[in-house]
């Protein structure tokens, strides 16, 4: 049982690196990064297939905490040669992306909104919670 499991996993290991091509490394054409002391920062780069990623970060004094604030960018082309870029805040309110690629929701129906008004305006006693 033990040599078919090695056997396997060994013909299984040659299928798996021949169906992977080799590809040529990406170089990286510039980089940068900057880290204070106080815990703020900033980073970037710029890879020789276009594509970058910036991120910087502050602390701010949110009540009795410190909490890092990060904003940052992320863009490149994909296979078909179409440009992405993703720009995102990281703050108390959470991660916040922007981009023309991220869905959309639909906009919620009037009688849901109304319903949900309806509700809201009228609350359930107590004891029927």
């Amino acid at each position: 049982m033990f040599s078919k499991l090695v056997v396997y996993s060994g013909l299984l290991a040659v299928v798996l690196s021949a169906a992977v091509p080799a590809q040529d490394p990406v170089p990286v054409v510039s980089q940068t990064s900057d880290i204070q002391p106080d815990g703020s920062f900033q980073w970037s780069y710029e890879s020789g297939d276009g594509s970058k990623q910036e991120q910087s970060a502050v602390l701010r004094q949110v009540g009795e905490v410190s909490v890092p604030v990060l904003q940052g960018s992320v863009s490149w082309t994909d296979a078909e040669g179409v440009a992405h870029e993703v720009r995102y805040v990281a703050d108390e309110n959470g991660y916040q992306p922007q981009s023309a690629d991220l869905p959309v929701a639909p906009e919620v129906p009037a009688a849901i909104t109304r319903a949900l008004q309806w509700i809201a305006a009228h609350p359930a006693p107590a004891e029927e919670r």
